[in-house]
């Protein structure tokens, strides 16, 4: 007996620790039938409905409770979707599959190909590189090919020590604007520059040449980095400008360097920069702002003005600067801080897709025909281009019977066969119109094999992308959660005017007119014409539907000026008709919305409940909304008979407090 007893009490410690060790995420908070909610799914789905885990983890035991059972009867639903079969309905399935295509092509574009970039390009934009550069540009040296050759024979003879950067630049470079400054182009972030370019210049450390011939769509290019340092995203400055030109149009550069000089010696003495240049600058832009030139970034300004800007300290004054627009004397009032990564998100997507994107989609693709061993028929070229007849893309061809089956290119288990592909051409605005050549076809089999294969990689990204395949189970559940609504609310929703008038008696407090007035206007741009026609209707020689003919307000002229009962409160015109004693009794001469009214009334309508006609489309509305939330609430009681649910709500209160 006592051995029984000592193995009992371990037996219940046993139990007491396994009980007591169970997991956060695995505490159960409800169950109906043999399904159960953890507190790990409850948490996932309260953290999705409140934006964020948290926002979740801060809100209350009362709202948890309340979720907790929309939770249950969302959980019920989807079991009884799948008791019915929807996930194996064909119109269902086919609906889930076009979504997954299409979302699942823009969540790739998104996630693997911009996103990947946008942390790249944050980080080097907080770095500004200066960059001098000698260019072979092809279209001046006999082709690519020969211009490229021309390249890295003078980048061997600077790594072979027989020239210097600078040398061949001043020889060699065919960019006018920067050969002869040494091939300085200036500082630079990432975004501003070919992708190819900023690239090179973002690996090669200062005073350095790049190890290869880079090139772009100018060129091709031996970079050297001149400078780096961390980047001033904008500042915000003031100036005076003292134009080379005098009152009379004409250059006297000495008149304006003694003047600009006698304006720096006013502000050494201590006077104020803005009242300065309100009194001296040339700019009419700025100088009633006291110079303010706002915010700008690197490269906005000409080169001096940028050079000197940006080396000022918030509140520093610079020396005498020469532009190509006169003399200058720079104030700065502030440096903008580089801004957070999500900050700045919205902008360096914009960057990417203008510079880069093209190139980086062209190599996901690449990528992915690799992947799926994509081949292109070019035989099936001629064929088409033969019996086209030369007709117009967008007729009808002349010759299917000879091209239909043909496959024109294909990938995986994909066969894509010319009936289909010229369906697609003839419904492209890019293509019809023309005649068919080898040069269109591959351009449109581009295209078009572009985007399938993304899609087609789409349809299986759910099986190695986490978070694409909760937002399928997502769509899935939202659109078997929709058919069910149909099946078992919307479509039972019956109308008609026997029911109709029975809810309308039951509820009719609910639908009542305000007091109300109809009015008839006169309304016109000219004050004199307006007081002529009052005199005219106060001595009686003009009727006043007669005159409201040439109301001039828009719109109004075609209906003689006249508002059916309007409620009092709905405009000042209704206010002003319903101030108006008698029907027939007319305003004096008003303003009113840049012009000039006089107003009628016509009928006056106190406040009473609305007859079933005039209020049946609310009724309607009324009674499919109490109707929806009646079949809604007995279709929850059908699904809590069928499955007994139950939520543990003592276990509600642990929800977002697991330990680290």
């Amino acid at each position: 007996m006592i051995k029984w007893l000592k193995l009992s009490s371990i037996f219940v410690m046993i139990l007491f620790f396994f009980s007591c060790s169970t997991k956060h995420s695995d505490i159960v908070v409800g169950k109906f039938n043999d399904d159960k909610i953890t507190m790990a799914e409850f948490e996932k789905a309260y953290s999705k409905n409140a934006g964020s885990y948290e926002r979740a983890s801060k809100d209350s035991l009362s709202n948890f409770k309340n979720f907790a059972e929309l939770y249950m009867n969302f959980r019920m639903k989807l079991k009884d979707a799948y008791e019915r079969g929807y996930d194996k309905d064909k119109a269902l399935l086919d609906e889930l599959n076009d979504y997954k295509k299409k979302v699942g092509s823009t969540y790739i574009q998104e996630k693997y190909l911009v996103e990947p970039n946008l942390q790249e390009m944050y980080e080097r934009r907080k770095t500004e590189v200066r960059a001098s550069h000698l260019m072979i540009r092809p279209e001046q040296s006999g082709g690519d090919e020969a211009a490229k050759k021309i390249a890295q024979a003078l980048l061997d003879s600077i790594k072979s020590g027989l020239k210097t950067f600078e040398e061949l630049v001043a020889v060699h470079s065919q960019d006018q604007f920067s050969k002869n400054k040494g091939g300085d182009i200036f500082y630079f972030t990432a975004g501003q520059l070919p992708y190819e370019f900023e690239d090179a210049c973002y690996k090669t450390p200062k005073d350095s040449i790049y190890p290869e011939v880079v090139k772009t769509k100018f060129g091709y290019h031996i970079i050297k980095v001149t400078d780096r340092k961390a980047r001033i995203p904008r500042i915000h400055a003031a100036h005076i400008l003292v134009s080379f030109a005098n009152q009379e149009g004409q250059i006297d550069s000495a008149a304006a360097r003694a003047k600009i000089d006698s304006v720096m010696a006013k502000l050494k003495a201590g006077e104020d920069f803005a009242e300065l240049a309100k009194e001296y600058s040339d700019d009419t832009g700025t100088k009633d702002k006291g110079g303010d030139l706002g915010f700008f970034e690197r490269r906005m300004m000409v080169q001096q003005f940028d050079e000197a800007a940006f080396n000022l300290q918030p509140g520093q004054i610079s020396d005498v600067i020469e532009t190509q627009f006169g003399y200058h004397i720079i104030k700065l009032l502030e440096r903008g801080e580089i801004p957070s990564f999500e900050q700045d998100k919205d902008n360096l997507k914009n960057i990417l897709k203008r510079l880069r994107y093209q190139d980086i989609y062209n190599d996901y693709v690449n990528d992915l025909k690799k992947e799926y061993n994509f081949t292109v028929n070019e035989n099936v070229f001629d064929l088409i281009i033969e019996n086209s007849d030369s007709i117009l893309i967008g007729a009808d061809y002349p010759h299917p019977d000879k091209v239909d089956d043909q496959v024109i290119y294909s990938y995986a288990n994909v066969k894509q066969t010319f009936s289909p592909f010229y369906d697609r051409m003839k419904k492209d605005t890019e293509f019809t119109g023309k005649r068919f050549d080898k040069n269109i076809l591959n351009k449109a089999v581009t295209k078009y094999s572009n985007e399938e294969l993304i899609e087609f990689k789409a349809m299986g990204l759910d099986s190695i992308d986490a978070s694409f395949a909760e937002l399928m189970e997502d769509y899935k559940n939202g659109i078997f959660i929709f058919k069910l609504q149909e099946d078992e609310v919307w479509n039972k929703v019956e109308i008609d005017s026997v029911r109709l008038l029975e809810f309308y008696e039951k509820t009719k407090e609910n639908y009542k007119w305000p007091d109300r007035v109809a009015f008839t206007e006169i309304w016109v741009r000219s004050d004199s014409v307006a007081k002529h026609y009052y005199n005219l209707l106060k001595e009686g020689k003009a009727d006043f539907d007669s005159l409201a003919k040439n109301t001039e307000r828009f719109g109004m002229k075609e209906k003689g000026g006249k508002y059916e009962l309007t409620p009092v409160n709905n405009s000042e015109l209704s206010r002003k008709a319903n101030e108006l004693k008698n029907i027939g009794d007319f305003t004096e001469v008003f303003s009113q919305s840049n012009g000039h009214c006089i107003l009628r009334l016509d009928a006056r309508d106190n406040a009473r409940l609305k007859t079933f006609e005039e209020a049946r489309a609310e009724v309607t509305g009324a009674f499919q909304e109490a109707e929806s939330k009646r079949l809604e609430n007995e279709y929850i009681a059908s699904l809590k008979k069928k499955y007994q649910p139950v939520i543990f709500y003592d276990e509600l209160s642990k929800a977002f407090k697991a330990e680290n």
